[in-house]
């Protein structure tokens, strides 16, 4: 049995459809019984509870083989990393008290670092945390920026015609779609050929910058002269602010861009077949984006 937290998220998604593939048993987490239905019909067990609540993660994990354990986004914490500290603690609790022996959990880019990296230092904590349970083998994937954080540039590209944000746009990042995380996810869970406590950078395709990227999109959606601006760092927040993020969210992804502009958050590892995944951001751009786009402006 492999238990998926999260499962309707970006990367547990994949993970989970990639497992019942494999034929796995495979328990599924989430709110609600009706978003989970989907994985039920194709065999899942679908279990629901709150992320925060170790009681109930405890019974979900016991009986388990392994665990995919991350922390669901929540752009209205009032205190994100009050937020980020709840659920790693219930989860740290929850394999601790179940006897779980192998987990995969997901962290980031930059987590090694022990400040000025805004919500990243959640994951830092749940790093901590899960590599103190004595006897757990946990690999903690830390990914790349994830490609599909540009599909909130989708009603600014529609409004103003243009894309925008805090970071350089000549910065050259790693970019990842979430699809390889979850395939990533569920190798290692099938697998569980780690021991002890390890991390596992995910790079994605390849480094571009947000010129770049904003190149790649204008091409697919027909605008070969859309271009990427920065934007003031209070005119974002307050744009953030605007579309129901609290103002603890928004002040740590403003302190995320900050230590990638400046060098501080970057990747450790050496680009290798081991970190390198498959989708490109042409094929995220074709495959995600575009129909995105499409579908938001049929429904505006």
């Amino acid at each position: 049995m492999i238990v998926v937290t999260g499962a309707t998220g970006n990367t547990a998604r994949p993970a989970v459809e990639n497992l019942i593939a494999h034929g796995q048993k495979v328990r599924v987490l989430g709110r609600s019984a009706e978003k989970l239905a989907e994985f039920a019909a194709k065999g899942a067990e679908p279990f629901v509870c709150d992320a925060a609540d170790a009681a109930s993660l405890t019974r979900a994990f016991t009986g388990a083989d392994a665990v995919y354990a991350m922390i669901p986004m929540s752009p209205a914490a009032q205190n994100v990393l009050g937020y980020y500290d709840n659920i790693s603690g219930a989860l740290a609790a929850a394999i601790r008290d179940s006897g779980v022996k192998y987990v995969v959990a997901l962290s980031s880019i930059g987590a090694h670092l022990p400040e000025r990296t805004g919500p990243v230092l959640g994951l830092h904590r749940m790093e901590a945390k899960l590599n103190a349970l004595p006897g757990l083998n946990v690999l903690h994937l830390r990914p790349a920026s994830f490609m599909e954080n540009t599909l909130a540039q989708i009603p600014l590209i529609q409004k103003m015609g243009m894309m925008g944000g805090i970071h350089k746009g000549d910065l050259r990042i790693a970019m990842i779609a979430t699809r390889d995380i979850g395939a990533a996810a569920a190798d290692a869970l099938e697998r569980r050929n780690f021991s002890g406590t390890s991390t596992r950078e995910l790079l994605g395709q390849r480094e571009l910058s947000l010129d770049e990227a904003t190149k790649i999109i204008g091409t697919a959606l027909g605008k070969p002269n859309l271009s990427y601006s920065r934007i003031p760092e209070s005119v974002f927040k307050g744009a953030l602010q605007q579309m129901g993020m609290s103002a603890s969210m928004a002040d740590g992804l403003v302190e995320l861009a900050d230590a990638m502009n400046d060098g501080y958050l970057k990747p450790q590892e050496t680009r290798s077949a081991r970190n390198t995944t498959p989708t490109s951001f042409e094929t995220f751009v074709a495959e995600v984006f575009v129909p995105a786009f499409r579908a938001r402006g049929a429904s505006a």
